[in-house]
């Protein structure tokens, strides 16, 4: 790991007097496709495991104690928001930690260091060496200096939270069968997109194109959502919003317009 990359890491543990073994940190920040190119070198995946728990408690507790007023379907929306491979990797990304994990060649050369998962897996990789390194205070500050703003955010959101959850409770609410979703693969194997369309009761709404199925499921929702919303008499295809070209839901697969998710 290079000074500058080991300054990015080490500068939000400084703030936070976090004092942590630099061994754990160069694991933290190692990818398994580096592994394996350097055997017999350890990946950061055992560590990735336990952070992603760590995580998931620290931020649950948060939630609960701060939020006494939200049931427990919108404070599972809240964490959704929250601990989400994109959500993660957006906040990896303001801090500036792709650059500091180590990559194999074949990583390396297809833009590893953007990958919405593998810079989720290091976040919570680094969460895992601080709480075996400095404990659980140590492990709750570090989390809550990367993900209390990110709350903030996500309790602004209303629908927006987590958009298959409410597409979801729309349908419930509306009488419509629960939402499944349809999906297509395109692109080499490294660098594939992925197009969901929902399907609720036999009619498809627009589709959504991601880098993974889980984020084009979501903007498959959205669509949806705002298809169901804006329909005066019910879910009707015909009057949903257009997409670019035309309706916004039909009855089938057919050659509905694409809509990227946001």
């Amino acid at each position: 790991m290079t000074a500058a990359a080991e300054r990015r890491v080490d500068q939000l543990l400084s703030e936070l007097g976090i004092v942590i073994d630099p061994q754990l940190v160069e694991l933290a920040l190692t990818h398994r496709s580096w592994a394996y190119e350097h055997p017999p070198a350890a990946d950061n995946e055992r560590l990735e495991f336990l952070g992603d728990s760590v995580l998931g408690v620290i931020v649950t507790e948060h939630l609960y104690r701060s939020y006494p007023e939200y049931a427990e379907g919108h404070l599972a929306k809240l964490r959704a928001a929250v601990v989400s491979t994109s959500a993660l990797a957006t906040r990896a990304r303001e801090l500036e930690l792709g650059p500091s994990i180590r990559l194999g060649r074949g990583e390396t050369l297809t833009g590893g260091a953007d990958k919405d998962s593998i810079l989720a897996d290091t976040m919570e990789a680094l969460i895992g060496a601080v709480y075996l390194s400095a404990g659980r205070e140590a492990a709750e500050s570090y989390v809550h200096r990367i993900v209390d703003t990110m709350v903030l955010g996500a309790d602004k959101l209303g629908a927006a939270l987590e958009w298959k959850m409410s597409l979801h409770d729309l349908c419930s609410v509306l009488g419509l069968p629960s939402p499944s979703y349809v999906h297509e693969a395109s692109g080499p194997d490294h660098d594939k997109r992925f197009e969901a369309r929902a399907d609720i009761g036999g009619v498809r709404y627009p589709g959504a194109i991601g880098r993974s199925k889980k984020e084009a499921e979501q903007g498959a929702a959205r669509l949806a959502y705002g298809v169901l919303s804006a329909a005066e008499d019910g879910p009707a295809a015909e009057d949903g919003p257009a997409t670019e070209d035309g309706p916004g839901a039909e009855d089938g697969p057919g050659d509905a317009g694409v809509a990227r998710s946001a």
